[in-house]
């Protein structure tokens, strides 16, 4: 199939960019206090720049007490102590924008820290002006909670509070209290907060759980999983059809966008919207005549099986599922996954590297993806992750792909001269920044060839897409425009396979498997895949 997508002169910034995912409580330590700070992003912005992305995404660093790493907001216009000032995020914006690199914050706005003042005063009294900013309802007839919603942290979303006599709902921790986005002094304190920020010049923000911050009035239960095993977790214990995807959050974003238009003219400032929802509702995100989100995030790399024909079908159902003017995007890790390389193998995560970095789209890297970072085993004390505290030994900690970023051999790996809050990956001696940058056969020398490709020829940046017919663990599409055509051929196995037999009509570029290009261009070595120009 092809899929629109010619070269166009008036393409935004985010179309043809690529994002880069900061945690910043594991970048860079500035003083030694063992956790990443804003003055140690700046002190790495050079790494960035010269890996060739064009923005990047800064997980949260608003004050909060931290039960969530961050995600649990205490003040939604201010900097935690223990990443800095609002002078070093003025500082790092600065130099950041001195480097041709926009900056994106991460917008939590389905629920507050439980010590936000707003829910202080909250759940001070049903007479509070605020109680109605969040979420408070009556117990069942029973005593029990008012529905059967479960939290995705695990259990009841439904906390009591003795004082009042109610209980307020949360979808997350129970130091998450969800706000309640229908109450319109609520909605002008967020669009206020989002205001501070855009001011300051931030080019946009990543939205937190975007599809989480409606909730069906009446509050009814939601129907219960009958595919739910114990092992996916008590979240799936019911599905979510109540407490999530509302018809009224595409009004609630609709102003969100118009409010991020009314800055640079328009389509500088971009939204992109966490949305963990199946493909049909996903492209809804993207809003009536495109005036939603920009990008509803496609996690589609992280969570499919990693077989060609199943990615090649979603592909090509992607791209015919997007709305008129929608732009795809895609992602292949982040602090919430499993780390590429960990899931994949090293072998493999080269080819999903090319793979992430040729398709038409905008496409989001995590931060330690550009050097490998594998697997990361913890010992029990050494877990830090509520979502591992509250149901241990699933497998749905996040812990192993939030270990600091490994710069060089010095102690620590460069990222502090204290003690890590997390422990490092095994193999930081050898698989660090320093030790990557000059080797030609590492990943992040793939890494940034791939950009550097990516950057020069606009034909894999905002060019056409086409699938090609293949077999077996062969995925291969054709990438055009600016009167150039690409062919990008992928095995995600372990075996040989045959190339298309288009492939003689092409030139090959980069292969995964460093050295010199395969002799035999009708075949893939296992775990290869090769960029070719038509010749």
């Amino acid at each position: 199939m092809e899929a629109a997508g010619g070269i166009d002169v008036t393409k935004r910034w985010w179309e043809a960019g690529c994002v880069y995912q900061v945690y910043p409580r594991s970048f860079q330590d500035s003083n030694g206090d063992g956790v990443g700070d804003l003055v140690g992003i700046r002190q790495r912005l050079d790494h960035i720049a010269d890996l060739g992305v064009d923005a990047i995404w800064l997980s949260p660093m608003f004050p909060s007490p931290m039960a969530d790493f961050g995600y649990d907001v205490a003040d939604y216009c201010g900097v935690d102590p223990l990443f800095g000032t609002i002078e070093d995020f003025d500082a790092l914006l600065a130099a950041a924008h001195e480097r041709g690199l926009r900056l994106l914050l991460d917008f939590v706005p389905n629920h507050s820290s439980d010590r936000h003042p707003w829910f202080v005063e909250s759940r001070s009294s049903h007479a509070s002006p605020k109680r109605d900013w969040y979420i408070w309802r009556d117990p069942a007839p029973d005593g029990g909670p008012p529905n059967n919603w479960t939290s995705d942290f695990g259990g009841s979303a439904w906390e009591y509070d003795p004082a009042t006599g109610q209980y307020y709902y949360h979808a997350f921790l129970k130091e998450q209290a969800d706000l309640n986005w229908r109450n319109p002094e609520l909605r002008r304190a967020m669009f206020d907060a989002m205001r501070f920020w855009l001011d300051r010049g931030v080019d946009g923000f990543r939205i937190d759980v975007l599809w989480h911050i409606v909730k069906a009035e009446g509050f009814p239960d939601n129907p219960v999983n009958p595919d739910y095993h114990p092992s996916m977790g008590e979240k799936f214990m019911v599905l979510q059809l109540n407490s999530t995807d509302q018809p009224e959050v595409h009004d609630l974003i609709a102003e969100m966008r118009a409010l991020a238009d009314s800055y640079g003219g328009g389509d500088e400032r971009v939204l992109v919207g966490e949305v963990c929802l199946p493909l049909s509702k996903l492209v809804t995100y993207y809003g009536a005549q495109a005036k939603g989100v920009h990008l509803p995030f496609n996690f589609e790399l992280i969570e499919a099986p990693w077989h060609a024909r199943g990615i090649a079908s979603f592909i090509d159902a992607y791209e015919a599922a997007l709305p008129p003017g929608a732009w795809p995007n895609w992602v292949l890790g982040s602090h919430d996954a499993r780390r590429v390389a960990a899931r994949l193998g090293e072998a493999q995560a080269r080819v999903a590297a090319m793979l992430l970095l040729t398709l038409r789209g905008t496409p989001t890297l995590y931060q330690g993806d550009e050097i490998g970072i594998g697997e990361v085993v913890l010992r029990p004390d050494q877990v830090r992750d509520p979502r591992e505290l509250r149901e241990p030994g699933l497998g749905l900690g996040r812990d192993p792909a939030r270990t600091p970023m490994a710069w060089d051999g010095s102690p620590n790996a460069g990222f502090t001269t204290g003690t890590p809050w997390l422990p490092l990956h095994p193999d930081w001696p050898t698989r660090n920044v320093a030790a990557q940058r000059e080797d030609p056969a590492s990943m992040l020398s793939l890494y940034r060839r791939l950009l550097r490709l990516r950057r020069g020829h606009p034909a894999l940046s905002i060019g056409s897409y086409a699938s090609v017919e293949a077999e077996g663990d062969v995925l291969a599409y054709l990438r055009r425009g600016g009167g150039e055509e690409f062919l990008v051929v992928l095995n995600l196995g372990g075996e040989p396979q045959a190339m298309p037999e288009i492939a003689r009509d092409y030139a090959p570029l980069l292969s995964t498997i460093h050295g010199d290009l395969p002799a035999d261009r009708t075949r893939l070595r296992p775990n290869e895949a090769i960029l070719s120009i038509r010749r």
